[in-house]
């Protein structure tokens, strides 16, 4: 099963969009705590709705079960806590939500896993990815669109 993940940051529109589109991505996955932030601009839950529908021929989902908890993000971004124990933390937040049971691979089939990162390397979409293919029957093919 084919899916990708995407960082709207360090990307205008026209290359976002266009991203989404050249991949034929079906539904775009967010997976941002907040996706509503002024800060997101042409990112916004209400925009991508509309951008989505009108230029891609796609859906959109927020998925808050696919997030990090707000203290466990702020402990991270603020250096309280490093990368790996935000990941060892996530990870553990994933199993403890049993995602591997309430995610339908209809919802990832050709999904597109949406955060602000620009690269996955240290951002929790990429770990939801790995998390799934270890801990379900779903056998994702992922691609990182930058």
């Amino acid at each position: 099963m084919k899916i990708y993940t995407i960082g709207f940051t360090q990307k205008n529109a026209e290359v976002f969009f266009g991203l989404l589109k050249s991949f034929n991505v079906k539904t775009l996955v967010d997976v941002r705590l907040n996706n509503v932030s002024q800060l997101s601009g042409f990112a916004k839950r209400d925009d991508l709705k509309f951008f989505l529908r009108e230029l891609c021929d796609a859906e959109y989902v927020h998925a808050p079960e696919l997030t990090p908890t707000k203290e466990m993000l702020n402990a991270y971004k603020n250096g309280d806590i490093p990368w790996i124990e935000y990941e060892d933390k996530f990870l553990n937040l994933m199993s403890q939500r049993h995602i591997e049971k309430t995610i339908t691979p209809a919802l990832l089939d050709k999904g597109c896993l949406l955060c602000s990162e620009h690269e996955p390397h240290f951002c929790h979409r990429r770990l939801v990815v790995e998390y799934l293919n270890k801990n379900s029957n779903l056998d994702l093919k992922v691609r990182h669109l930058y």
